[in-house]
């Protein structure tokens, strides 16, 4: 069966479903998208990750990875490899150095552990026939405009801060473990950076 590599788009709020976020993901060379229904706690997960944030405490996939490197296991690929129901699901292909093992997991999961150990994502070509969309131009001009990562403050909230102050706001907010916060107050300040 034909494999399509992926790549995560971002991360947003579901408009489905109450306090769920949507990961995106976009096949490599070409349009398909694959919107997947994932928890908060994952959602925060990758979020940290995609936007380079440093938790005081290692979270659950960060010790997952330092658990795996301590142990000399490496995940080198994760694969989407069912669809049933509207349920996806996956497998992370890890190693010892001398064998295989396939390990059953989440998709939203093996996600945040694949941007941990900067390893591929691949799904089947049939399941990203059945669950891919395609995103008119019109559309993908909007998605480029908005943040990846969900917005859950007031806009309005940083009008009156400096650069200096969003950056302590975002160190306590990740001292706190207020990851949510934290990666708000870092797209505020990419967003201010890009206009300069």
């Amino acid at each position: 069966m034909k494999r399509v590599k992926l790549k995560v788009l971002g991360i947003s709020y579901s408009q489905t479903q109450s306090g769920a976020y949507a990961l995106v993901l976009v096949e490599e060379n070409g349009e398909r998208r694959i919107p997947i229904i994932i928890g908060g706690f994952e959602a925060q997960s990758i979020v940290i990750k995609l936007e380079n944030l440093s938790p005081p405490r290692p979270l659950t996939h960060d010790l997952f990875k330092s658990f795996a490197d301590s142990f000399g296991i490496t995940l080198f690929e994760v694969v989407i490899d069912r669809l049933e129901e509207g349920v996806f699901y996956s497998k992370l292909i890890c190693s010892d150095g001398e064998k295989e093992i396939q390990i059953d997991s989440r998709t939203s999961d093996a996600v945040a552990l694949s941007l941990r150990f900067n390893c591929p994502i691949y799904t089947t070509d049939d399941i990203i026939e059945r669950a891919g969309i395609v995103i008119n131009q019109q559309e993908e001009a909007q998605d480029e405009n908005q943040e990846a990562v969900p917005d859950i403050t007031d806009p309005g909230e940083f009008s009156t801060l400096d650069d200096e102050e969003l950056a302590r706001q975002m160190s306590d907010a990740v001292a706190r473990e207020d990851y949510e916060r934290a990666a708000a107050l870092k797209s505020e300040i990419d967003r201010r950076k890009k206009k300069k």
